[in-house]
Parts: structure tokens; sequence; C-alpha cells
């Protein structure tokens, strides 16, 4: 997880986020979002950490590369000790540092999916993140950003940068794919904390 402060108390376990939108892999899903459900095709983790979301995606069939911060090497040793952990070699693990240009943001194949889990963490990385995601978009206009999120304050919104950046954002209701409760997975996770979960798109595309 890529956050200017503060991050490195998150890496060594997944956060409430996380379980969510592993959750949303393997769980059964209601009429609404069956069609969503994000088991297959190619998948780009952002902001990884212990990547839970990327990993649940793997061992259910998709194509994924995880990715965190160039810039901080110790974030992209602990995406690899998830995938040995679990058995996944074939999962390619990048550096992107969100709001740069790089030859790895650059050589990436379009997307199917791109996953976060908790990486809206501090309002001054939103935009950066906004501005890689954009990117990604170009490449697959179709390509929609999952992503779940603990409610922190109820003044952080994303709805001026995504009217800059011409895009929409669609809340999930966590009920849809049983998401909804205190503790998933047998976890203590994620508690009484609020998660939301939510898909950005183009603003032109239909959800």
């Amino acid at each position: 997880m890529q956050s200017r402060r503060g991050r490195f108390q998150f890496l060594a376990s997944e956060c409430p986020s996380g379980l969510r939108a592993s959750s949303l892999q393997h769980m059964p899903l209601g009429k609404e979002t069956a069609r969503r459900r994000p088991v297959s095709g190619t998948q780009l983790q952002i902001g990884g950490g212990v990547s839970l979301p990327g990993i649940m995606a793997a061992k259910c069939g998709a194509e994924v590369i995880l990715s965190d911060s160039s810039e901080l090497p110790h974030c992209l040793e602990v995406c690899r000790q998830s995938c040995q952990m679990n058995n996944l070699p074939q999962v390619r693990i990048i550096g992107l540092t969100w709001g740069h240009m790089s030859q790895e943001l650059l050589a990436l194949p379009p997307q199917d999916i791109l996953l976060a889990s908790d990486v809206f963490f501090e309002p001054e990385d939103f935009e950066d993140i906004l501005t890689t995601v954009y990117f990604l978009m170009q490449k697959n206009p179709k390509v929609q950003l999952w992503s779940t999120y603990q409610v922190r304050s109820a003044d952080w919104s994303l709805e001026a940068l995504l009217y800059k950046w011409d895009m929409k954002c669609v809340h999930i209701p966590l009920e849809s794919f049983d998401a909804d409760k205190e503790n998933i997975a047998e976890s203590a996770l994620p508690g009484r904390h609020t998660v939301e979960m939510l898909v950005i798109s183009f603003a032109k595309d239909s959800l």
C-alpha cells in the first residue's frame, strides 16, 4: 500500500478493506453485481502490500500482476512473500509509483480489471492514484478500478477529481457479495470498521 506517511504499519497484516475486496473474488454475488465479478482476465493490483485481493484473484484463475511503489523495495518484497506463501510463482510483481510515468507503466499490456485495497488513504495521494488509473484506462477504455476503502473522514471526497479526469464512480453494496459481516474468513477483520466498495470507470462507459 503506497502513501506518503504512515504506511509501513499496514504491511505486516492485511487491512479490513483487503478482506472485503478479496471476498468479491470467491463469494456468491447478488443479481446486481454477478455480471461484474472479476474472477478472470488480466488484473493489476495497485498499491499491493500484502495483496490479498490480487492473491485471491490469482487463486481463482486470473492472470494477475501485483504492484507497489518502485521507491519502496520493502513493499515489493512483501508482495513477493505473499506470492511465495500462497504458491503463486507465476504472478508478476512490478514497481509502480502513483503519478509517475515509468518504463514499467508504459510496458504494461491492457488490463481487464484494476484492483485496489485502501489506496485512498491520504487525500494528498488521491490525484496521483487517479492519474495512474487514467493512463491505464487509455490502454483499455473498458477497464474498471475495483476498490475497497476504509472510511476515515466524511469530509474526504473523490467527486471533484473524478469529474476532472472524466471518470465516474458506482458504489457496490457489501451485502451484494456477502461482505457486510463483522468477520470474514474466520478472522477478526474487518470488525466494526466502515468499509465501502466502489467501481471507477470512464464517465462515458456504461457499468
